[in-house]
């Protein structure tokens, strides 16, 4: 279908600025890449440092003095050997593993609720142009200020930046067999503070060393699931890993750790279900394209990993309706015709109406998607059951958000035609919820289940919107994420407070977006 073309109201001047840079392939206010000349001259991800933001709990264990980069035997311990240049006697960057601990210790100390709130790709230039352009203030450095998430001050909250790096990039593998034919990769990770920067903020001093192609030091960049097994593992694996070491082997995510404690588990994203980011919550696998059989992990069905079946979520809820396929060739031999994320069979199995476990909420012809969750929600409570939501637009995931609070995307950089953009129909907004709207259906039932619980929250739109270079898809993406933290923070206040509640706010990685002129950005300049 066709999107709005270059010709953008003027009423919408963000949506103009991001049509123009594609039109000109430049924008004075800011570009995508190592090259300030042009608008667009990288689309996927970077070595970037990222933020990190807590919500009752602080720091103080993991940074600073404590940051295991200040130590060479730690730093050999994560990745399984030296890094180049990584060793810094003054990092003030810790690393994204340490985001695990802070969960485990967090637990460990007493906590019952713990939320890890996963913006997918929004590094710090990414959270800084959103929050400029939704409050009007600018910072240059810093947690800055302009998004609830930023501006929240309920509880105890921090702030700091951490290392993304893997353990290394292009291993080969093999799903039907799930084995990993050579572990070192080609390229291994590390992080170079000199080149790469000591803050988020820092000068970058060599352009091309975020991507991997520095003349000095050559690390390899982050893909989502090695970084999420990072976060949900606490380890150093090969991009493209879910939740398995550099030999393929299992390892167990924390959410797992807890669920054999007892605790309920969830896992909400406005991508599909088993993308990288949810299927770390759970799933283990030695690809992420193996999207079924990670699915089947996260509703306890038996999967190529785990014949045996997994005890499974207890909430799952996300995108991926509608997207069909006959055949997928990397998924494997047990790929099943049909959606591309579950197997119809496997839908049908777990369905509390054919005596399975799960509540299931999909988007429905002609019903508000809403009130389809909302109704769902209220089943599984009123039946103990466990709930599986399931939605999504063409592309696989929810409506993008555009930065003016609209679903009206214009043009990204390298389309085949500058004319087209996703499109969305009345249906596909009707039909389609909103991640906020996911993540308080997860911790009504959650909290349902147990007074202990564990959830993943994912704004994962933000990284589909940064691959395609579109500051106004990336901007609306941001906002909707934050709009969901807001109703989450305001849940967590009128459910008992935040003293038995940790949440950590954080991205799997960053992209390449670079703001140059944050003032063009301003309400006031955009009028």
């Amino acid at each position: 279908m066709h999107g709005r073309t270059v010709a953008v109201n003027a009423t919408d001047p963000i949506a103009k600025m991001q049509s123009d840079a594609v039109r000109q392939r430049r924008a004075d206010w800011g570009n995508w890449g190592p090259d300030p000349e042009t608008y667009s001259s990288w689309k996927t991800h970077s070595n970037r440092l990222i933020p990190v933001y807590t919500f009752g709990i602080d720091l103080d264990s993991v940074r600073g003095e404590r940051s295991l980069y200040r130590d060479s035997g730690k730093i050999e311990a994560l990745y399984g050997f030296s890094p180049e240049n990584t060793f810094n006697p003054d990092a003030t960057y810790f690393d994204q593993t340490d985001v695990y601990r802070l969960q485990k210790m967090a637990v460990d100390s007493g906590k019952k609720r713990v939320i890890l709130f996963v913006f997918d790709g929004m590094d710090w230039d990414t959270t800084r142009v959103a929050a400029i352009a939704n409050s009007g203030q600018i910072y240059d450095k810093g947690r800055g200020s302009g998004l609830a998430f930023l501006d929240y001050r309920g509880t105890t909250t921090d702030f700091g930046y951490c290392v993304t790096s893997p353990r290394c990039d292009g291993t080969d593998v093999d799903v039907n067999l799930q084995t990993v034919a050579n572990p070192e990769g080609k390229v291994r990770g590390g992080y170079d503070a000199s080149l790469g920067g000591e803050t988020p903020w820092s000068l970058i001093i060599d352009p091309a060393y975020p991507i991997g192609r520095s003349e000095k030091t050559k690390h390899a960049y982050a893909e989502s699931s090695a970084t999420a097994t990072s976060l949900t593992c606490g380890i150093k694996t090969y991009n493209d890993a879910m939740n398995v070491d550099f030999v393929g082997r299992e390892v167990l995510p924390i959410a797992r750790t807890l669920q054999d404690q007892s605790f309920a588990v969830g896992v909400v994203t406005s991508v599909p279900i088993s993308h990288a980011t949810p299927g770390c919550a759970y799933a283990n696998n030695v690809h992420r394209n193996d999207y079924q059989d990670l699915t089947r992990d996260l509703i306890g069905r038996p999967s190529i990993y785990h014949p045996g079946g997994l005890p499974g979520v207890d909430v799952l809820i996300g995108a991926g309706w509608g997207i069909d396929k006959e055949k997928d060739s990397a998924q494997g031999k047990n790929y099943v015709p049909g959606n591309k994320y579950i197997a119809a069979d496997d839908l049908s199995a777990i369905d509390v109406k054919n005596g399975g476990k799960y509540v299931i909420a999909q988007r429905t012809n002609g019903i508000e998607g809403a009130e389809v969750l909302d109704q769902a929600v209220h089943q599984a409570k009123d039946s103990g059951s466990r709930l599986f939501g399931f939605f999504g637009a063409e592309g696989g995931h929810l409506p993008f958000q555009t930065a003016d609070g609209n679903y009206d995307p214009v043009v990204s950089f390298g389309t085949p035609d500058p004319a087209k953009a996703e499109v969305y129909s009345e249906a596909d907004l009707r039909e389609n919820v909103k991640l906020e709207d996911m993540a308080i259906a997860a911790l009504d039932v959650l909290q349902s289940r147990s007074d202990r619980w564990w959830l993943m929250v994912e704004s994962g739109d933000v990284d589909w919107a940064n691959h395609s270079n579109n500051i106004d898809n990336s901007i609306g993406a941001v906002l909707s994420g934050d709009d969901a933290f807001a109703a989450i923070v305001s849940w967590i206040e009128e459910h008992g407070g935040w003293d038995d509640t940790v949440l950590i706010l954080t991205a799997d990685h960053g992209h390449y977006f670079n703001l140059d002129r944050p003032e063009a950005f301003l309400p006031t300049s955009r009028q």
